[in-house]
């Protein structure tokens, strides 16, 4: 019986030192879209037929990601586009102010987990940057709406971006 003690009591101290290290778990990824196409009302455009049928896209692609906090600006086209997956999630859309994106930043950095920020063409591609990732080329105003970024950043520090195109079959 003491034999069984002395190597349950290896194997446990085995696993401690030998186990992967906590600084390896992901402590936050953000998906960072622009919205959908937006109609030319004035002056809080809502989304166009092709942009519902984005945002909808947008919703089956993250909704098995773990999302748990959906973040918009304060306008009608970014909250439409987040609307569906934040529906299908049972979550409320928190607003951000697209002028503080140092802010937006920090805050998302300090609460960890799996966040969906829907921004605008002059937004995203900096606050993707403010995380770490690349903001890439910047977004073409009148025609790209299809860009989601994907930033992650783990508790040791590392950084890893990317950049995938979204909804090509609208």
């Amino acid at each position: 019986m003491k034999g069984l003690s002395y190597f349950i009591l290896f194997l446990a101290a085995f696993l401690l030192i030998f186990s992967p290290d906590k600084a390896d778990d992901t402590s936050l990824t953000v998906y960072l879209v622009r919205h959908a196409e937006k109609t030319t009302e004035k002056p809080d455009p809502g989304l166009t037929e092709a942009g519902q049928g984005r945002a909808e896209a947008l919703a089956d692609l993250l909704e098995g990601k773990g999302i748990t906090r959906i973040h918009s600006s304060d306008y009608k086209r970014t909250r439409d586009t987040a609307a569906p997956l934040a529906e299908r999630l049972g979550v409320e859309v928190e607003l951000y102010d697209p002028r503080d994106l140092p802010g937006i930043a920090a805050k998302l950095k300090a609460a960890g987990g799996t966040h969906l920020v829907v921004g605008h063409s002059n937004t995203t591609p900096p606050l993707t940057e403010l995380l770490g990732g690349n903001g890439g080329e910047p977004i073409v105003e009148a025609t790209e709406y299809d860009r989601l970024y994907r930033v992650t950043l783990s508790m040791d520090g590392n950084v890893k971006s990317s950049l995938q195109r979204y909804g090509d079959d609208l």
